[in-house]
């Protein structure tokens, strides 16, 4: 048993732990985490070597008439999925159709000009949850207290699936029936 012990302790002897913020470190880390992960999927590694392989940043901005910003969707598409990291709109131009265009006009280019299939997004309960369902957007996860206080919801749509039965809602999420 000593010996067991003699020896756990001299492995973690030999490793220092580190919290720096380190950019080579981490290229490294992703590159290396991306290659076991190629090695571990198929699909992944289908996916290697295709143009739907890269990150494409999708940016989509309204302007007002004196051409300042009225509002704006920064994200990006990947492995024929849409992704939204950011929507905001004005307060100004909230109400009047703004966030519903910008999506859209995201959304359009996703499926026509990247062959994208999906979209995906999260937003907190006091952001935008029932702006998305109209938007044809299903909820697909719930994060309560995410950051204490708040919810987060994870919703995604899929682009043109006919016959495709949408995803049950998880109990208690705004406007579930």
């Amino acid at each position: 048993m000593q010996n067991w012990l003699a020896g756990a302790l001299m492995v973690c002897r030999m490793f220092r732990i580190e919290t720096e913020v380190d950019k080579t470190r981490r290229e490294l880390l992703i590159t290396r985490l991306r290659e076991t992960n190629t090695a571990a999927s198929p699909i992944l590694r289908a996916l290697r070597g295709t143009p739907t392989e890269r990150e494409v940043p999708l940016h989509i901005w309204a302007l007002d008439t004196t051409g300042e910003l009225a509002g704006g969707l920064v994200g990006h598409t990947w492995a024929t999925w849409l992704y939204v990291a950011y929507l905001w709109v004005d307060d100004r131009h909230r109400g009047a159709g703004v966030g519903g265009r910008l999506l859209g006009e995201a959304e359009r280019v996703a499926k026509e000009e990247r062959d994208c299939t999906a979209a995906r997004l999260e937003t907190w309960d006091f952001q935008a949850p029932e702006f998305y369902r109209k938007q044809g957007y299903d909820v697909v996860c719930v994060i309560p207290d995410y950051p204490p206080g708040i919810t987060e919801y994870t919703l995604t749509k899929r682009f043109g699936r006919p016959g495709a039965l949408p995803p049950q809602e998880p109990p208690g999420t705004p406007g579930a029936p």
